[in-house]
């Protein structure tokens, strides 16, 4: 069973924000969005958050994300999205500065 929002966010009950809003409007676990929608919202705030980082991408990290998707199960991705969303909420940061080179084969 999933948490509340308020065990992931600063969100403290009887406050009049927007996480108050919505846990009103869709529950506190946000039971009340279906997972394509919230497939939707972790994709725009992946790539909003993204945009705000500093450094480059690897070219290969495009090439190992289209291999997770045509070999991995949707559980398998679904748990790589956990897996990642943890390392990126309390793992370390390493930043990819453009002169690194690519991953060798």
């Amino acid at each position: 069973m999933s948490k509340p929002i308020g065990y992931y966010t600063n969100f403290t009950p009887g406050e009049e924000t927007l996480l108050a809003t919505l846990q009103d409007n869709y529950g506190a676990a946000f039971e009340k969005i279906s997972k394509r929608e919230k497939l939707v919202i972790l994709t725009v705030l992946a790539s909003h958050i993204g945009c705000q980082l500093e450094g480059d991408c690897r070219a290969e990290i495009f090439t190992i994300a289209k291999q997770m998707i045509e070999q991995l199960t949707i559980d398998d991705l679904t748990g790589m999205m956990e897996a990642i969303i943890v390392q990126i909420r309390w793992g370390q940061n390493f930043v990819v500065e453009k002169e690194e080179l690519p991953m060798q084969q």
